[in-house]
């Protein structure tokens, strides 16, 4: 299925639980995917599929589709969404050298994440922080302790940290043969270890032994061992391109070399820093090019410029039923 189709999905199965099926072919759970998908996004005008492109996206009444915001967080619990369990941090997590903890502690933020988005949905609530899109965990090697961010981090060793994300993206996503429990996001690709204050502006140099031996291995393994769902692309630069514009990154190493087939979304202001810091485009039109060419599907907390496709597939669920993506599909209410 074309992965311009990724974000309909979510759409469509929302709404079969927000009006009756049967008025609309995208309706019915008889006819394919493909075939729904099509049918929608036919039904769309071109200004509501620009609004489609926000993170934070509003809802299309007369085809009853809700409004939904992608961004949420569960580094190490549910966060920002009333009360949850709270594990250790990322780095205690990791301090445990045990995967299969990894795994049972993700499964229960997991657990408490579609129980909570339930009850929020049933409030009529689609706010931020209230989806099933979670933008967790932080792969990213800790190399410096003044980056400000190391304890989000599974440590400095590639190995340990690629071994335990595999694990925990299991258990956020689940292992249901065609659905998914949440959404995973692995972040941020990717040669991001600080520094934090210049991060928005700098362009990380670094070997090309340093490269596949040190930050890359983590989101290799699990793009490799898991369907995880998303990506997120990093602030800074690498080799003169942003990452969120790095045909390297995106294309060559995420997409080519790894197989990966989920959606990218960037990292929060990452595509207005391509001209307010980076410098490397004048406007805000020029860089959606960069952007969209290298594959980025949601650019997020971007209040003039979004992309949205995701592969965030059936974010359905009726009445706690299933959902999950092409791949498989997650249900959001």
């Amino acid at each position: 299925m074309n992965c311009k189709k990724h974000f309909w999905i979510v759409a469509l199965f929302v709404t079969c639980n927000v009006m009756a099926q049967g008025q609309y072919p995208f309706r019915n759970p008889e006819l394919s995917i493909d075939q729904r998908v099509d049918d929608l996004v036919s039904r769309l005008t071109l200004e509501e599929k620009v609004k489609q492109m926000l993170n934070n996206t509003p809802s299309i009444e007369r085809l009853g589709i809700p409004a939904y915001n992608w961004w949420n967080e569960c580094l190490h619990g549910v966060a920002r969404a009333g009360q949850a369990t709270v594990f250790p941090q990322g780095i205690g997590m990791a301090a445990a050298f045990d995967d299969e903890l990894m795994f049972r502690i993700a499964d229960a933020i997991s657990d408490e994440a579609r129980a909570k988005h339930h009850d929020f949905v049933r409030q009529g609530k689609r706010g931020i922080y209230q989806g099933l899109t979670f933008w967790t965990p932080n792969i990213n090697i800790f190399r410096d302790p003044r980056w400000g961010r190391g304890q989000e981090t599974y440590g400095e060793d590639p190995f340990l940290a690629g071994k335990l994300a595999v694990q925990f993206v299991k258990g956020l996503q689940g292992n249901d043969p065609h659905y998914l429990k949440t959404i995973a996001t692995i972040k941020h690709f990717a040669v991001h270890s600080g520094p934090e204050p210049l991060r928005h502006e700098f362009d990380a140099e670094t070997s090309e032994k340093d490269l596949i031996e040190t930050y890359l291995p983590a989101f290799k393994e699990v793009v490799e061992k898991t369907n995880v769902e998303s990506v997120m692309c990093a602030y800074n630069r690498f080799r003169g391109e942003a990452c969120c514009g790095s045909s390297e990154l995106l294309q060559e190493y995420l997409r080519k070399r790894w197989g990966f087939s989920g959606y990218v979304v960037s990292d929060c202001g990452a595509i207005r820093d391509f001209y307010t810091d980076h410098k490397i485009t004048a406007s805000a039109a020029e860089a959606a090019s960069p952007a969209r060419a290298s594959g980025i599907s949601t650019p997020s907390a971007e209040k003039r410029m979004m992309f949205t496709y995701t592969s965030a597939w059936k974010l359905s669920g009726n009445k706690g039923r299933r959902a999950r993506s092409t791949r498989r599909q997650v249900r959001i209410s």
